[in-house]
């Protein structure tokens, strides 16, 4: 009996993630003949299945909701001869080629791998949170602070990302409060003062939100003081959740470097990560942009990172 029989085939690209980085990164790979496999955990289409209308994604006049435009970007992954499995990788192991990923008891070997688990938005873990996300709940102001013109609107945080939204949301909003659970902000001195002087902004120190309440739709905030205890109601259309993300990285810990946070560092203009073979696309790896768009761009950056990686190690072209 041959003992190499009962071996996985060793693949050219393993994609971990199926946002927009990884079904761009998807799509490129299987046009170059890759033959890539992507593993898209549990559900498909990463952050975006949770958005409802996306109005700033290129190609897309009238405006797109964001479980079809990520059911549009796995259909041409797949027509082009993507293999998509839907479970969660549950092990890796980067210390020598080929490259292992596990699904559950399962082994895929492959001579590289793109890795675009996304980053999650931290939220306040209210349950009113999930019910509302969408309609008045977001944690992109970014994506969502356009749909809120003239419209009053409540930022939870304190730190630099709070200040960037708050400001951010003055461009449509009508008013903006502020909430923060301290009598200071954490974030840097410049980008505080610029929400203090902006006459839009209206800061609530001391405060944390109770619940967010509304029929269809956010209607109003419960705050508390956490001082006082003293409790109020905020009427707001829209709440802007900006306490932090986290780097979907776990998985990856003492293998992969990383910043103090958890997000994936990459060479500079490469997704290369510091094992060679293994690159990284999207929100995992950006702590800044955090867009689809972005996340797309990383992820072609990816596939063609990974395919001249490939040809180096073979002279006669990738198998």
């Amino acid at each position: 009996m041959n003992k190499n029989q009962d071996k996985p085939e060793v693949r050219n690209i393993t994609i971990i993630g199926s946002g927009p980085a990884g079904l761009t990164a998807a799509i490129y790979a299987a046009r170059a003949n890759l033959s890539p496999l992507l593993i898209e955990g549990d559900e498909s289409g990463g952050q975006l299945m949770t958005t409802t209308e996306v109005e700033n994604y290129p190609g897309f006049a009238k405006g797109i909701m964001g479980p079809e435009l990520m059911l549009t970007m796995r259909e041409q992954a797949l027509r082009f001869g993507t293999e998509i499995i839907s479970k969660h990788v549950t092990q890796v192991d980067f210390s020598k080629q080929p490259l292992q990923v596990k699904v559950d008891n399962q082994l895929y070997l492959s001579q590289s791998v793109i890795i675009s688990t996304g980053a999650s938005a931290k939220y306040l873990g209210l349950s009113a949170e999930k019910k509302f996300l969408g309609r008045g709940v977001s944690a992109c102001a970014t994506c969502d602070g356009a749909f809120f013109k003239n419209a009053n609107v409540a930022v939870v945080g304190g730190g630099d990302t709070a200040m960037e939204e708050a400001h951010f949301l003055t461009r449509f909003a009508k008013k903006v409060w502020l909430i923060h659970r301290r009598d200071q902000f954490k974030a840097s001195k410049i980008m505080a003062d610029r929400v203090l002087g902006n006459p839009k902004i209206e800061v609530i120190w001391n405060s944390a939100v109770l619940d967010i309440v509304g029929n269809q739709v956010v209607e109003s905030l419960r705050l508390t003081n956490v001082q006082t205890k003293v409790e109020q109601d905020l009427p707001v259309e829209g709440v802007f959740i900006a306490i932090g993300h986290k780097p979907n990285t776990d998985l990856f810990k003492g293998q992969l470097e990383m910043n103090e946070v958890g997000y994936l560092i990459t060479k500079a203009k490469s997704t290369a990560t510091s094992i060679p073979g293994v690159f990284a696309a999207g929100d995992v790896q950006d702590p800044i942009y955090r867009q689809a768009i972005t996340a797309a761009g990383t992820g072609c950056m990816a596939a063609l990172d990974a395919e001249k990686w490939l040809e180096r190690q073979e002279p006669n072209g990738p198998k």
